[in-house]
């Protein structure tokens, strides 16, 4: 019986995941909380906010944040201890510094650069073809060509 206790509490054990619970003193907090959690990548993860990582530097980072809410921390402040902490790349949305430029820019300048490739190879083969007349050695040429598929 002991056995099957153990084996039941084992295989139970990966069900009951942590789940967060923070408790706030009005409805203005936490609704700070919520958008500063979804601001706010993890470092580990990279592609997640921290609501929705699992990593355990993601439950650190909301904890902090948390406590810095309850501390009277304003979302500005927080903002400004994350990014002195683990710099611009926290931030799902960097600010436009130099630094941030080419994240900022970068895309556009891939899509003008796409076109601009797109359109040189285009008119590039619509000008080989038309504008310039055969010679008579030419035509001569292409009707012995086209004489002989005739034949066979």
């Amino acid at each position: 019986m002991r056995i099957m206790m153990l084996a039941a509490a084992l295989w139970l054990a990966p069900a009951q995941a942590a789940i967060d619970v923070y408790e706030f003193e009005d409805p203005a907090q936490e609704q700070a909380f919520r958008e500063l959690v979804r601001e706010l990548r993890c470092p580990k993860c990279q592609n997640q906010d921290i609501s929705d990582s699992n990593a355990e530097l993601a439950k650190d980072l909301r904890d902090k944040t948390y406590d810095m809410l309850v501390a009277g921390s304003s979302k500005q402040e927080v903002i400004e201890y994350m990014v002195a902490r683990y710099g611009n790349f926290i931030l799902y949305k960097p600010p436009l510094m130099a630094s941030t430029l080419i994240l900022w820019i970068g895309p556009v300048l891939v899509i003008l650069i796409g076109l601009a490739v797109v359109l040189v190879r285009t008119r590039k083969r619509s000008g080989a073809g038309s504008g310039e007349e055969l010679s008579d050695e030419e035509r001569a040429r292409l009707a012995r060509l086209l004489n002989k598929d005739k034949e066979n």
